[in-house]
């Protein structure tokens, strides 16, 4: 199960095309500007700020609870388990093709999901129900940089949203700038077995390995993810592999994994998936475990 939470975590759903606002006339030379979630619906509009929200996306969830929303956070997804306080919140399934059923049972006045295909159906019905329903696509940091500050604004806690994405984005500029100059190693990252993933350029973890100073080898792959062979890894041959600490059990004790270089001479580094886990808060944070592994000694004061 853990697996699997840590697969859906990095790997949750596929991205939905965006839109980030449309300008409507209103009459005259004035424009409104209408921002809209990434399924292109208009933000809900609220008389006062919504008490009973229900969110569907480890991301999102967490967020939350860094915008002093964790209280008002009735429903959350069986893979929301972050913060702690979160695991507290009723279950309502799946993130990906939710109950529609057991959303409403939990009488939300604003829902978020997660802006993949899946979610799509639930988005429709939810809305048909008068419900407040926002869809964000969050895989890669700009994604979070925005849903910080749109959730904050929507929560009635602006103030924080800019306060968590400005803290976020400091942190990531520091280690930018310490891992400037740097040589680049080639990394391999290994999310999931059987069959094997890893990350395209499409993944903010791909993002992190390059503030982190390094290279990903499937940089030139557009998605977030992509089954891929241990003939082209080792075709690609990383100078490091990156795993998660039961991934880590598996490269040192499968022989099969020893046709890669980097695993054979020793060069596997476990990564913190409490911290790379998900694109939300603590992504500077990742940024800097990054960092250290791939540049031990690296000063990031």
């Amino acid at each position: 199960m853990h697996r699997r939470l840590r697969l859906l975590g990095l790997l949750l759903g596929i991205a939905a095309p965006g839109c980030d606002a449309e300008r409507s006339r209103t009459g005259g030379d004035s424009a409104l500007v209408v921002e809209r979630d990434d399924f292109g619906g208009a933000l809900p509009r609220f008389t006062a700020m919504p008490q009973r929200i229900v969110s569907m996306n480890p991301a999102t969830t967490d967020l939350l609870f860094a915008l002093h929303a964790g209280p008002r956070v009735v429903g959350r997804s069986k893979w929301d388990l972050y913060p702690d306080s979160a695991a507290l919140v009723p279950s309502l399934g799946d993130a990906l093709r939710p109950s529609v059923e057991a959303v409403l049972g939990a009488r939300p006045d604003l829902v978020i999901l997660y802006a993949s295909a899946d979610n799509r159906p639930a988005y429709d019905r939810l809305r048909d129900a008068g419900i407040g329903v926002v869809a964000l696509r969050i895989d890669r940091i700009e994604h979070f940089d925005r849903a910080a500050r749109l959730l904050g604004r929507l929560t009635g806690s602006a103030d924080a949203g800019a306060l968590v994405a400005d803290s976020v984005q400091r942190t990531i500029a520091r280690v930018r700038d310490a891992t400037r100059g740097l040589a680049r190693p080639r990394v391999f990252w290994r999310i999931w077995d059987a069959p094997l993933i890893t990350i395209g350029r499409g993944s903010f973890l791909s993002q992190l390995v390059d503030i982190a100073g390094a290279q990903n080898v499937y940089e030139d792959v557009e998605a977030p993810s992509q089954q891929v062979t241990f003939e082209d890894v080792v075709r690609r041959d990383p100078e490091f592999v990156l795993v998660g600490p039961e991934g880590g059990e598996v490269v040192t004790r499968d022989p099969a994994w020893r046709a890669i270089r980097a695993v054979r001479e020793g060069r596997v580094r476990i990564v913190d998936t409490t911290l790379v886990g998900r694109p939300s808060v603590r992504l500077g944070e990742a940024a800097m475990h990054l960092a250290h592994l791939l540049h031990p000694g690296i000063d990031l004061r």
